[in-house]
């Protein structure tokens, strides 16, 4: 059985007139000591923009990043993600929108909560070297206004997932936490029962320290099928240096077995 350490980390868009310090120019170099220091084999990116997918390919020489944007054109912000080349080879990708023609790029659920913004899902099956079972890897990041909207999302994320009746890995900013609706479908479903397997961290949404610490949320995730401890789960602390944090979100890590 060999041990596989996944990542889920929203990097936050480009925004400086709102960010001012912490625009993301000036924390890619914090970004990428993260990264280095921590080694993920997997990780699930939330909030690339086109120029920050070409960053995380041109720079991350040992992953090979997929993704592509949610817009009409496939540009615009994503949902990426990576995988170590040493450790995987992908077997097959596939990219759709959370909507009820998930193959038509930029759609939404026609009728719900939905905000103004598509949703996308990246999903890729990866063979580990050291192992012949496949892993099929879904990474993705659910509305932020509409509660209806994550509950559809959860129940086509898992359609999918158990249509390819895998090993699986999920990572995700959810956008709910861990007592919602959304939340518990991903767990508490008999079609394709999943663990939680950051259900032992804390708050992981501070929105740059802005956020008191008593008020800060859990909304990023980690999901599997795999054996997995949620005890060896951690989300990273994100202190400022000289100002400048990581990201507005805490990278969050979990191990599974495979």
């Amino acid at each position: 059985m060999s041990k596989i350490k996944v990542m889920t980390f929203n990097l936050r868009v480009e925004a400086p007139s709102v960010d001012g310090i912490n625009d993301l120019s000036n924390r890619k170099e914090r970004i990428l000591e993260t990264i280095a220091n921590e080694i993920p084999d997997l990780i699930g990116f939330q909030e690339a923009r086109d120029s920050t997918r070409a960053w995380l390919r041109d720079t991350l020489s040992d992953y090979v990043v997929v993704g592509c944007g949610r817009l009409k054109d496939y540009r615009g912000e994503s949902g990426p993600l990576a995988f170590r080349k040493d450790k995987f080879e992908m077997v097959s990708m596939d990219t759709f929108w959370l909507s009820s023609t998930p193959k038509v790029p930029a759609s939404r659920y026609d009728g719900s909560d939905q905000s103004g913004c598509p949703r996308i899902v990246t999903a890729v099956v990866l063979k580990p070297v050291e192992s012949d079972e496949l892993l099929l890897f879904i990474n993705t990041h659910t509305d932020h206004e509409g509660a209806t909207s994550r509950a559809l999302a959860s129940a086509q994320i898992l359609e999918y997932a158990s249509q390819k009746n895998m090993a699986t890995v999920i990572t995700g900013d959810f956008n709910a936490t861990p007592d919602t609706t959304e939340i518990k479908m991903m767990t508490v479903n008999k079609a394709f029962p999943l663990v939680d397997a950051t259900a032992m961290i804390g708050p992981t949404f501070h929105a740059f320290g802005k956020i008191p610490q008593s008020d800060c949320v859990k909304i990023d995730y980690v999901f599997t099928n795999l054996p997995t401890d949620p005890n060896e789960s951690y989300a990273l602390s994100d202190q400022p240096v000289d100002g400048i944090y990581i990201s507005d979100h805490c990278p969050v890590v979990a191990y599974v077995n495979i």
